[in-house]
Formats: structure tokens, sequence, C-alpha cells
């Protein structure tokens, strides 16, 4: 699936990925490293880049203004190739589990297009190509939530990874206008929260993913009418962790 900000040029900082520091609180035990995802001994999920961790602290103290009983909550962030192949892989095998067909099956070779495709709307392809990474190989992409203050996410209406309509940022905003009492008003305001603050902090959002929000890649270039990315893909060794 050719996605409408892959041609936009990257000219990458240099920037280090850099470790999460305390003041943002990370969903643990990590899902993907649950899973065998290959990171590696050293591999750490909860990395970005430092201009990332600046503006994720800024969209905290911007949240906190809008509600001060609620914070930012950090699914996922930096993502080795491997490990992006891995779950998009593991995404395409779940989906053919739900839909109950074989993937080796070649009398579901029409379905599993189509699961492929459904995919394919969510995960970025683990492209090798530096003029095409993908987005968390950059550092500059991060999955994230809301939890109260004492680390409990809020419900939103749709898990982090869902696969469907529900994920979509605005999925239950037509629900909320009809009824303001219902739970799709409350999963709708809290995604408004989180997209308000990230934004304030000069984030663009996936277009698709309502937990999924980037700043310096190619699809934050894209949204925001920049000259070009400045954030380009990462390996584990050329990443410098500056916090202990």
């Amino acid at each position: 699936m050719v996605r409408p900000w892959s041609n936009q040029e990257i000219r990458d900082s240099g920037e280090p990925l850099i470790a999460l520091p305390d003041q943002l609180y990370r969903l643990e035990p990590h899902p993907y490293k649950q899973l065998g995802a290959p990171y590696g001994l050293d591999g750490d999920p909860f990395k970005l880049r430092q201009g990332v961790v600046n503006r994720l602290l800024t969209a905290q103290g911007c949240l906190q203004q809008i509600c001060p009983q609620i914070r930012l909550a950090v699914f996922d962030g930096w993502r080795p190739l491997a490990v992006q192949a891995f779950m998009v892989d593991y995404a395409i095998n779940q989906q053919c589990v739900i839909r109950g067909i074989d993937r080796d099956d070649q009398r579901s070779n029409q379905v599993l297009g189509e699961i492929i495709d459904e995919v394919g709307r969510f995960w970025a392809p683990p492209s090798s190509d530096p003029l095409t990474p993908p987005p968390h190989s950059t550092g500059a992409a991060v999955d994230l939530t809301l939890a109260d203050l004492e680390g409990t996410p809020l419900t939103m209406g749709g898990e982090i990874d869902d696969i469907g309509p529900m994920s979509e940022p605005n999925a239950y905003s037509d629900a909320s206008r009809s009824n303001s009492g219902s739970p799709e008003a409350v999963w709708h305001q809290r995604r408004s929260w989180l997209a308000c603050s990230m934004r304030s902090a000069g984030f663009a959002q996936h277009p698709n993913e309502w937990w999924h929000f980037s700043f310096g890649d190619q699809l934050w270039c894209w949204l925001s009418g920049g000259q070009f990315a400045i954030y380009g893909a990462l390996s584990d060794s050329s990443s410098i962790d500056l916090i202990n």
C-alpha cells in the first residue's frame, strides 16, 4: 500500500534516540516483547528521538492543564525493522484466526489479500529502503494512551493495534453528538484530549489510528506542510542512550 507521505524528502538531523525519562509513564510489560518480538538483548522499545521526548513532556503538561487527574501512558516507541516485520506477520495471522481461514490454503488467497490490505492500513511494511522507513523505525513515532495518576489505562473505545474502523480517531464523533451521556461520548472526549495535547506540542496524528502520533518523520512532514522530514530510520547500534 503506497502511503501519501512516502515521497517526502528525509534529511536526518542525527539526533540520538534516548530513553524515556521517569516523568513519562510506560505501559509495562511491553506487549511486543511478551510476544517474542526480536528486539535483541539490548533492544529498548521505550526510546525516542530527543526532540520527540521533549515534545512528549510538553504534551503531558498540556494534558494535565486540561485534566489534572490523567497522564500520558506510552505503549511503544522506537521499533527496529525486525520487530516491524514480526508484528506485521503477527497481525496478519491474528486476522486470519478471527476470520477462520488457513493462511497457507490457496483457496483463501482472496480473503488473505483483503486481510493484508486491511492490516496495511495500520501497520507500515518493514521497508529497508532508506527513502521509505516505517515511522517507528525512525524514533519519531509513538503509540500512547491515557491513564489515571495511579497508572491504570483509561478505556478509549478500542485497544491499541485493533484492526478496524473503531481505531480511527473520530470513530465515535457521531455517536457522541447523538448522546452526550453515552460511553461513546466518553471515549470520544478522551481521544480528543489525547489528540489536543499532542497537537499542541507539535505532533501529527496518524489518520487511521487514535493512538499513533509523530514528530519529524515523513507523516509529520506531509501533514504539517514541512519542507522535509528530519528523522530517518535508525538501527539499535546507531542509537545513543543519554538517560540512565
